[in-house]
């Protein structure tokens, strides 16, 4: 399992939209299942591609401002910034094999 970081409304900026590598962002909570079953693929992912992008988890019910902010209405929502900018995202579990749906994800922002 890879290390992800905390991010909080507060630190958002500073952790997202200033990062010098791309972040995958995770918008969760605690009750949401679905969440819940993505959590272990979006860990595993933040040790494969660990020194290359940073992967964030957001608690959408304690930390509201930036998942308004980006229209996130469902979650688990995974939106990845590159240089500040929003590139891509996917909402709930991908389809098929998740982490493929993930790396494809994170790879767009590497290209």
């Amino acid at each position: 399992m890879g290390s992800y970081v905390d991010v909080k409304d507060g630190d958002f900026q500073a952790q997202v939209l200033d990062s010098d590598l791309p972040v995958l962002v995770d918008f969760w909570a605690p009750w949401c299942g679905p969440c819940r079953a993505i959590a272990p693929h979006v860990e595993a992912l933040a040790g494969e591609y660990e020194g290359r992008v940073t992967v964030a988890k957001v608690n959408v019910d304690q930390n509201q401002q930036y998942a308004t902010q980006y229209g996130v209405r469902g979650i688990p929502a995974l939106l990845v910034f590159k240089g500040g900018q929003l590139v891509n995202q996917i909402n709930g579990l991908p389809p098929g094999n998740p982490m493929k749906g993930l790396r494809d994800l994170v790879d767009s922002a590497l290209a």
